[in-house]
């Protein structure tokens, strides 16, 4: 009995040596880099409408301030967290004057849960909304920095600082290429106080909630944060442009670009032979438009020839439109054969609705993927294995031993019960 103890550890030794061997390959080992810390600042309309008592039978500030509370004890670790007011100190009847009240209430930066309490705790309805200027300083407050960066805006109504538009603003931020993300949050709002923070929102490709509940807030406050400290891949601001031939060359990521009414713009990739491109373009409507629109992409070659399309149609219920195409450049037999330069255009035909401003222009994102064709010996991607058909025939063998180690186990422990 010993002898097949001492058989079964020996077998159970080598099966989970063989495993952990061709489970990672040796060049498979991950680069753990410490990404960029990710930065959020909660900006509060902290006006004199804010002692309204219309959410769950307690006061809008009330609700805020519970709200506060418990994101501050879920926000991740590392998330870099700032608080800033609006409306908070002025109490005079000096526009003027009511219209520069916007403060920081807590830095950007390493949470301390205890004073960022203490600080929120102090707060109570006082002035006026300048919504604008608040915008315009927390940009500045998240300014530096690699990380994602986030503005979440909770406010009861509209901004009463114009003509500082702060849906001019936030276009103005959205411009700047800096990849600051805008989110707004209604405590009960009405249609004109609804339109303006949708338009917020909307000009950074943030989003807009209705809140008319303190369970609400709190849950849509703390996604907004935790959605701060989600890996993602930061758009690097480009400039398209007129033609081709002045075009900027791209390579595989994720662009940033702003594109007038009803005009096109150019880009470059190079394109080896045996690989794929892979396109697709977003355009937003980030103010009011007319219906019937639409967005096309082409890829054409530096002669003008197109070689592929995709277009996408709007009606005006969305405001946002996106199309893409793929083009997979055949393998050569020549060693000698060079890449190959294809222009990407794109065209919009949106037209702006009377009165509204038409610069600066739509927001457009550019994603541009350049991968190794379907053609390529060994590629296995379809089967969701990686690539080679190494880890298909590691997979098997380890499902064998393990069936076999199984039954043999199984039968062991049958004859060591009859015996017993």
């Amino acid at each position: 009995m010993i002898r097949r103890q001492r058989l079964a550890a020996g077998v159970c030794a080598l099966l989970a040596a063989l495993t952990a061997g061709l489970a990672v390959p040796s060049t498979a080992v991950a680069d753990e880099t410490e990404q960029p810390a990710p930065k959020v600042e909660l900006v509060l309309d902290v006006s004199g409408s804010m002692r309204a008592r219309d959410i769950d039978g307690g006061s809008r500030m009330a609700a805020a301030k519970q709200a506060f509370n418990e994101v501050l004890d879920a926000t991740p670790e590392e998330v870099q967290l700032g608080i800033r007011t609006l409306g908070a100190n002025y109490r005079g009847n000096d526009r003027i004057t009511g219209c520069k009240d916007t403060a920081q209430l807590y830095p950007v930066g390493p949470l301390n849960r205890t004073e960022a309490k203490t600080a929120v705790a102090t707060l109570a309805p006082t002035g006026w909304t300048p919504i604008g200027p608040a915008l315009q300083k927390a940009a500045a407050d998240l300014d530096g920095g690699d990380g994602t960066r986030r503005i979440v805006l909770i406010s009861d109504g509209e901004d009463t600082c114009q003509p500082l538009d702060p849906c001019e603003v936030a276009r103005e931020i959205a411009a700047k290429g800096i990849g600051l993300t805008i989110d707004t949050l209604g405590l009960v709002p009405d249609a004109k106080t609804r339109d303006q923070l949708s338009c917020i929102a909307d000009a950074t490709g943030g989003t807009y909630t209705d809140v008319r509940h303190k369970e609400e807030l709190s849950d849509r406050v703390g996604e907004l944060v935790d959605r701060a400290a989600d890996p993602v891949v930061t758009p690097v601001a480009t400039e398209g442009a007129a033609e081709c031939a002045k075009a900027p060359s791209l390579k595989s990521g994720l662009y940033t670009d702003r594109e007038e009414f009803g005009r096109q713009r150019w880009y470059k990739v190079d394109v080896d032979p045996g690989q794929e491109l892979r396109a697709s373009v977003s355009v937003a409507d980030d103010r009011a438009v007319n219906p019937d629109y639409g967005v096309l992409l082409r890829a054409v070659t530096v002669h003008g020839r197109e070689i592929v399309r995709g277009e996408a149609a709007g009606t005006g219920r969305t405001d946002v439109i996106s199309t893409g195409l793929r083009y997979p450049k055949p393998e050569s037999d020549d060693d000698t054969a060079t890449a190959e330069t294809v222009c990407l255009q794109v065209t919009n035909s949106f037209s702006a609705a009377a009165g509204v401003k038409t610069s600066p222009g739509l927001p457009l994102e550019l994603t541009v993927d350049v991968v190794d064709g379907p053609s390529k010996a060994g590629d296995v991607a379809s089967f969701g294995l990686g690539r080679g058909w190494w880890l298909l025939g590691a997979l098997v063998l380890a499902g064998f031993l393990a069936g076999l180690l199984w039954g043999w186990l199984s039968r062991w422990r049958v004859a060591v019960w009859r015996t017993n």
